[in-house]
């Protein structure tokens, strides 16, 4: 499997901010970390291992980049203006920095966007912001609405970096056109065992059902915790709907 660190300094962020891709050619896919982790924690999980055969094959390649959530959500000690100014600043990253490094190592080909626990929350924030981006989102064990983190607060900053806010509040229009005819990929996982609140994923379904938005939602069983072996039996069979 051919395997590739790159990185630059980014304006935005003030700091360097590697990224990882894997495989020569194929469709792209941009992977959020979990929680504070970083660029290489698929890797050591041995989640990229689990698609080796799709990468291989040259059916998918795969971008990895850092997150900034010890910063954000994760900290603290930050204000919730801080904190939303770091959401704002890691959005504008990924769409004006990363995108179009995948657009131009991957002959313009735009990702879907894909993340775990903490990263599938930002890649909903993400992708539901700017569905023209991307061809789909894979949601994964991840929480929807990020008030938690913003306790006492609200503001209209948060709204629009709250996925279910800003999506149950979508009306006509191009955002919306795009996300239910353009064919766009909505997948969104959860397990019903330890750690897990399906809860989540049911609230984000919900609501795009309401707006007509076409997705998939999977349920597994009560044994399905939030944990790696159980990420490492889903990816394959989500890359094979997707990329068989």
């Amino acid at each position: 499997m051919r395997r590739n660190i790159t990185g630059w300094h980014s304006d935005r962020l003030f700091r360097h901010m590697p990224l990882v891709a894997y495989g020569h050619y194929g469709p792209p896919v941009l992977m959020l970390p979990t929680a504070a982790a970083d660029f290489l924690e698929y890797e050591r999980f041995n989640l990229i291992e689990s698609v080796r055969w799709f990468v291989d094959q040259g059916k998918v390649k795969l971008y990895s980049v850092d997150s900034v959530n010890k910063l954000a959500l994760l900290n603290d000690h930050a204000s919730p203006y801080e904190k939303l100014e770091w959401l704002k600043r890691y959005d504008g990253y990924l769409t004006e920095e990363v995108l179009p490094f995948i657009r131009n190592d991957c002959g313009g080909q735009q990702p879907i966007i894909m993340g775990i626990s903490l990263g599938a929350s930002l890649a909903a924030n993400t992708f539901f912001k700017h569905p023209d981006l991307f061809t789909g989102a894979m949601l994964i064990s991840g929480s929807y609405d990020l008030r938690g983190f913003f306790p006492g607060f609200y503001s209209q900053d948060l709204y629009y970096n709250n996925p279910v806010d800003f999506v149950g509040g979508l009306h006509e229009g191009y955002q919306l056109d795009v996300l239910r005819h353009h064919g766009k990929r909505i997948m969104i996982f959860t397990g019903q065992g330890e750690f897990e609140a399906p809860g989540r994923a049911r609230q984000l379904s919900e609501i795009l059902s309401s707006k007509g938005i076409p997705h998939e939602l999977d349920v597994w069983g009560h044994e399905v915790s939030h944990d790696w072996p159980w990420w490492r039996k889903l990816l394959p069979e989500y890359f094979g709907r997707l990329y068989s």
